[in-house]
């Protein structure tokens, strides 16, 4: 058993000196002896290297006033924040409770944030949501280039967000961002069946050409607008093919899309989207259909090469009639030639 207990303070920390559990007096710099003979003593040595006192009993040393002229004390409510600076530099992010910092070992700045206000507005907020306790306090959301972000509070929409990050404090209110693709957007219309006016059965599919021009709309308007959109274009597509021919179908196909461009473009507005084209990428027929088509074809490539063939033969024939003609106006110029020779010998002997 001691009955003399020493210790060195040294200048970057302070003693704290517990009598019978409690605080008695702060202890600054030096060499300390005191007279304890039944351990009634207690001295806790905290560094000011920390700016901010951690200490088990920091509500007993704020409420005795030892702290008054040496730190600077901060209670922060269930719906208050804190950021701490210290000489400049980002230290610590601080939730609700009671807090104090030393004033003499460095410079400390600490800001004050009401999260009923739920979004994080800080030029610094990258750095903020880089300290490790931002993860328990601070709801971090990214949008992605050529996105805009739905800001819903409370389940209510708010605000549109641009590209970039953000971050929302946790625990008064509930914040969410929905994202949304500004860019073009091409969505394939799966393969289906569809029965033309003549009852012939086709396997079509389509892709259509979209974007978003008003996030709110396509948001608000129906549960899911690419789902929506999705749905129409596959009404739109068996309202066209299913009132014409197959062989009107098949001769005008961009007749068909266009009239199907013009009916989506319709519906795309109403879901704040705009339709850019709706194409057909490919007409499946069936089975049997397609060998008769195929016949059909080699019927038609038969009757043309039948008609080359003939249109050769007749050019042939006109070529030898010419030919003749010839041969007969030539004896016939030389009948004349010779009768008319014969006449004029006669003519000389008489």
């Amino acid at each position: 058993m001691y009955l003399f207990k020493t210790i060195r303070i040294r200048s970057f920390e302070a003693g704290l000196l517990f009598r019978d559990g409690e605080i008695t007096s702060i202890l600054n710099e030096g060499k300390y002896r005191f007279f304890d003979p039944w351990n009634r003593i207690k001295i806790d040595v905290l560094s000011k290297r920390e700016p901010l006192i951690s200490h088990e009993k920091l509500d007993l040393l704020v409420r005795s006033g030892k702290l008054q002229d040496i730190a600077t004390v901060f209670e922060f409510s269930q719906s208050q924040r804190g950021i701490v600076w210290v000489d400049g530099r980002l230290h610590k992010l601080l939730s609700s409770g009671r807090f104090a910092v030393w004033n003499d070992f460095a410079e400390v700045k600490v800001e004050q944030y009401d999260i009923n206000d739920v979004q994080v507005k800080h030029n610094d907020l990258r750095a903020i949501l880089a300290l490790p306790e931002s993860r328990s306090m601070i709801d971090v959301f990214d949008v992605k280039p050529d996105h805009e972000g739905a800001l819903y509070i409370d389940g209510r929409q708010t605000s549109l967000l641009p590209s970039g990050r953000y971050g929302f404090w946790k625990g008064k209110r509930e914040a969410k961002v929905v994202e949304v693709d500004r860019r073009n957007v091409l969505l394939d219309i799966a393969s289906q069946e569809i029965m033309t006016v003549d009852k012939v059965t086709l396997r079509v599919n389509a892709v259509v050409t979209f974007k978003v021009v008003d996030s709110v709309k396509a948001l608000s308007s129906t549960e899911s607008y690419l789902q929506s959109l999705y749905r129409d274009a596959q009404l739109t597509l068996r309202s066209v093919l299913g009132a014409v021919e197959l062989d009107a179908f098949l001769q005008s196909k961009e007749r068909a899309a266009e009239e199907m461009s013009g009916l989506l473009i319709q519906r795309g507005q109403e879901y704040g989207l705009q339709v850019m084209s709706m194409g057909i990428r490919d007409v499946i027929l069936p089975g049997e259909m397609k060998d008769l088509m195929n016949k059909v074809t080699e019927a038609k490539k038969a009757a043309e090469a039948n008609l080359v063939s003939r249109r050769e033969e007749t050019a042939a024939m006109r070529c030898q009639v010419n030919t003749a003609k010839l041969l007969l106006i030539t004896q016939h110029l030389c009948v004349c030639v010779n009768w008319k020779s014969w006449r004029t010998l006669r003519l000389l002997e008489n």
